[in-house]
């Protein structure tokens, strides 16, 4: 017999579980639906914003913030190397603004900058 404990954790198992399973389905339907803008620039960086379809809203957190690389590309938003979510404009929570630095493609050929030197922590 199960405790009353355990069939509640399955329980919430289960329903993420089927969360996960039509986020996954929802974003194979609608991805092709995502609205990328061209691209605009400043000095320092260039810009575009991302408008996701209405029926991958849902998969936005609540309260709004600011998303992470892998979070972003897991609603579905494909982009060359680079890119990132910098600013959440409260009214339209579902365009996601992105910037990265200016010539970011010619100056990384390889997709991202080197690794820092490690820092030489014995000195004599």
């Amino acid at each position: 017999m199960l405790s009353y404990k355990t069939e509640k954790n399955g329980d919430a198992h289960q329903k993420k579980l089927a969360y996960e399973q039509q986020k996954v389905a929802d974003i194979s339907k609608y991805e092709a639906d995502i609205i990328y803008s061209p691209r605009y620039s400043d000095d320092e960086y260039e810009y575009r914003h991302v408008s996701l379809p209405d029926k991958l809203w849902k998969y936005l957190p609540n309260p709004p913030r600011l998303l992470t690389e892998d979070e972003w590309r897991g609603l579905g938003v494909r982009q060359s190397p680079g890119w990132e979510h910098y600013m959440v404009h409260k009214p339209e929570p579902h365009v996601l603004l992105f910037k990265r630095e200016k010539d970011y493609q010619l100056k990384y050929p390889l997709g991202a900058p080197p690794p820092a030197p490690a820092l030489d922590t014995w000195r004599n």
